[in-house]
């Protein structure tokens, strides 16, 4: 007779008296015959994981798993009615994802995952662990999520994954899959934490390089660059919760800047698959940032630039982006607010120079008799004329 449990996330979550959404399910003693006659619907070829007909929440049958090929998807699966509760959580990564509750909410907890949330430890379950490189993401990303209630990576663990760097399984990672636990990272509450674990692990270096190498470059007598930047991300990261715009101010290197850091940066988003809207925004902060900064002193024409190349007055949600990158390097800054002569903040200062500029429409032109080259050269000359009074 097969039993169903609640795995995973679930579980551990509600013993964190964390929120959550979703429920995963391991069934013991079915197999997919069973469940298919039972209206579940099969996810995937190869993998013994199916959807509930009526929640389309996912159920796995128990299943244990061999090595046969580096990386993360070099495993085969094994199930069979025969395997134990207790088999199938012993593949987990950590023993706090490693505790299953059954109907009667009783709590099945061989590894001691229980002990590691009261002491607030990230801990492997077995040397199995080693074999999946995803799992280095992935403790770097649960330490990000729960650092602000205490938890730390087991000293057991950073060893293990360490290992893992020097045997070279990490670099078998491809870009999609390191991209897609950095974005979740990106999300936590101390995203920053997802970068200090890499770079103790060693990870880092591999995955992503070009910061990496900002740890070695001097930013004050008492900082480096990269930790100047991992100080940045918190503080973007306490004005938004916008994973694109947190990306962009991490990755941000205009503070000091380097030859080639626009195409340093070009490379990092091309090797990681980065999505569009993470890119051009990590683009923009890194060749804008810190001319925008300057915007007591610059010109009409220059501003007019400046919101131009930002997009802005075609998608001005951009620049709003663009400014709460501005606003954590301000807020990192030890010079106070700097204001303009009308007293204006940078973002403030912005704000009104592109409603000054979209003040002025094509449509006004157009009524004023103009018409093909005539309105462009027209809206440029009357937005500059506009922005002149600012500086």
């Amino acid at each position: 007779m097969s039993k169903t449990f609640l795995v995973g996330g679930a579980v551990r979550d509600k013993l964190l008296k964390y929120p959550y959404t979703e429920h995963d399910w391991v069934v013991v003693g079915s197999s997919p015959e069973t469940m298919l006659a039972q209206g579940f619907k099969p996810v995937g070829k190869d993998f013994p994981v199916f959807l509930h007909p009526k929640t389309n929440e996912e159920y796995a049958l128990a299943r244990t798993e061999r090595k046969t090929a580096p990386g993360y998807s070099g495993f085969s699966f094994h199930t069979a009615p025969d395997i134990t509760l207790e088999d199938d959580l012993k593949r987990r990564d950590l023993t706090i994802n490693a505790i299953a509750e059954d109907s009667n909410g009783q709590l099945v907890d061989p590894y001691g995952g229980q002990r590691d949330i009261q002491e607030r430890y990230l801990r492997h379950v077995s040397e199995a662990f080693s074999e999946d490189p995803v799992r280095v993401l992935r403790v770097a990303r649960f330490a990000a999520r729960y650092h602000h209630l205490g938890f730390r990576v087991a000293t057991e663990t950073q060893a293990l994954m360490r290992e893992m760097v020097a045997s070279g399984e990490v670099n078998h990672l491809v870009a999609e899959r390191v991209w897609k636990e950095f974005e979740k990272a990106l999300g936590e509450s101390s995203p920053g934490v997802f970068i200090e674990v890499l770079r103790d692990c060693g990870a880092l270096a591999i995955l992503l390089p070009e910061l990496e190498n900002l740890f070695e470059q001097p930013q004050t007598q008492h900082q480096n660059h990269g930790n100047y930047r991992l100080a940045a991300l918190q503080k973007t990261s306490k004005l938004t919760q916008q994973r694109h715009i947190r990306f962009a101010s991490l990755m941000n290197n205009t503070s000091e800047p380097s030859p080639g850091a626009e195409e340093k940066l070009s490379e990092a988003c091309r090797r990681l698959a980065t999505p569009k809207a993470y890119r051009d925004l990590a683009l923009a902060v890194c060749r804008d940032q810190q001319r925008a900064t300057q915007f007591p002193n610059l010109s009409g024409a220059q501003l007019l630039a400046l919101l131009q190349r930002l997009d802005a007055l075609r998608r001005p949600e951009k620049m709003q982006d663009f400014l709460i990158c501005c606003e954590a390097e301000q807020q990192l800054c030890s010079h106070g607010v700097v204001r303009s002569r009308q007293g204006l903040t940078l973002t403030e200062h912005l704000q009104h120079a592109l409603k000054l500029c979209l003040a002025v429409t094509a449509q006004d032109l157009v009524a004023e008799g103009l018409s093909g080259k005539a309105i462009g050269e027209a809206l440029q000359q009357r937005r500059l004329e506009q922005l002149n009074l600012l500086s």
